[in-house]
């Protein structure tokens, strides 16, 4: 009996510690652009919940959209604050660009203008230079200075390139864009071909743009097996699916999930967001990688200046690029196509600013 009284103490320590650790620690602002759209409805409880900064990580969440969707916008605000999420210690809802971005420690950049039936991608190209402009305009000068920021809305790695421009002190390391959707899409096809937890897959690579030049690479991943780590291409041991057909599903998986619900993948866009930043900021475990576009230094040979998607690790709060991986000839065909549309999408976003 005094045993069961102990291990009941020891249980009530451990709960008491986490309570004043998540007390002690200062709120952290996150800033969701778009918040009263489907990514930002399905983002912000999530947040709220601390799937993505952790257990004991109080947020302050900052929800911006525009003027017409105000309504909607405070009706997300009054469902988080009927939730009653314990870490949730304020919740700014706002149409003013200023007030969304001011002090913030973490953007997710998830507004942004669609393509419309018959727009040109120049128009949207245009409509979006002018929004991000705007946007790193307003975090330039009023978030934190260490605000990391990632940008969901597409095209993604070019919003994010253009965001970079018009906030210069924002450190280039700390303006990234979402191809962990693409990564974690790559996972799930390799764990149900091989009918395996997904979790047990890992360090594929999303090789470029967000888009369907982007390239799903499985030439290092290993699944955990009972007999060890083995490579996926040895497990699955069909290159023609490899190089086909995994690749295309991958590439079209929006499309195709827009054309079954009719609507676009909001839920794992915004798991997929929290998974970016929580790596990020806590880490990547050791020996695993994951897929981020980010601001390219000439890694793999590819143009420096491009916001690119890379296989990275995280630590303390900082992602580097994976070295020295090899790279075949199919791969390195794929990767240069890819950055060759990154590039044509940059003179375009210039050409627009000019």
């Amino acid at each position: 009996m005094e045993s069961f009284y102990l291990i009941l103490r020891f249980l009530k320590s451990l709960f008491m510690r986490s309570v004043l650790g998540c007390e002690k620690q200062e709120p952290l602002r996150v800033l969701v652009t778009g918040a009263a759209g489907q990514i930002g409805y399905a983002l912000v409880p999530m947040i709220a919940r601390g799937a993505m900064l952790g257990p004991n990580q109080p947020v302050i969440l900052h929800m911006l959209d525009i003027p017409p969707a105000a309504g909607a916008l405070n009706g997300v605000k009054m469902e988080l604050i009927d939730a009653a999420f314990p870490l949730l210690k304020g919740v700014v809802a706002t149409t003013d660009v200023v007030e969304a971005c001011s002090g913030v420690n973490i953007a997710i950049m998830v507004g942004g203008f669609p393509r419309k039936e018959g727009m040109e991608r120049k128009d949207v190209m245009s409509k979006n230079v002018s929004i991000y402009k705007a946007q790193a305009s307003a975090l330039e000068q009023h978030a934190a200075p260490d605000c990391k920021v990632l940008v969901v809305a597409n095209p993604a790695n070019t919003n994010a390139l253009i965001l970079k421009e018009f906030a210069p002190s924002i450190p280039a390391k700390n303006i990234t864009c979402l191809t962990r959707l693409d990564h974690n899409r790559a996972l799930g096809q390799i764990s149900e071909r091989l009918n395996v937890q997904v979790s047990d897959v890992k360090n594929v690579i999303i090789w470029g743009n967000h888009s369907s030049t982007q390239y799903p690479d499985v030439n290092h991943a290993t699944v955990i097996t009972k007999d060890g780590e083995k490579p996926v291409r040895e497990l699955i041991a069909d290159d023609k699916w490899l190089n086909g057909e995994f690749i295309t599903t991958v590439q079209q998986r929006g499309a195709a999930i827009i054309k079954a619900r009719k609507l676009s993948s909001a839920l794992s866009a915004a798991s997929s967001a929290c998974d970016h930043i929580h790596d990020w900021v806590l880490g990547t475990p050791k020996g695993t990688w994951v897929s981020m576009g980010v601001y390219s230094d000439g890694a793999y040979d590819i143009q420096p200046g491009l916001i690119y998607s890379f296989p990275v690790t995280c630590e303390n709060g900082e992602w580097s690029i994976v070295q020295g991986l090899k790279i075949d000839e199919f791969s390195r065909g794929k990767m240069n196509a890819t950055a060759n549309e990154l590039a044509e999408e940059k003179s375009l976003a210039y050409s627009c600013l000019a």
